[in-house]
């Protein structure tokens, strides 16, 4: 059970890594325009 949980959050945490990704890039792309 525990494993299970601990897969979940690592996969939750790539999720949120992606969504900031996407918002420092748009953020970058402003920037340089």
């Amino acid at each position: 059970m525990g494993s299970v949980i601990k897969k979940r959050r690592k996969r939750m945490a790539k999720k949120k890594h992606r969504k900031l990704l996407k918002k420092t890039r748009v953020q970058r792309r402003r920037l340089g325009k």
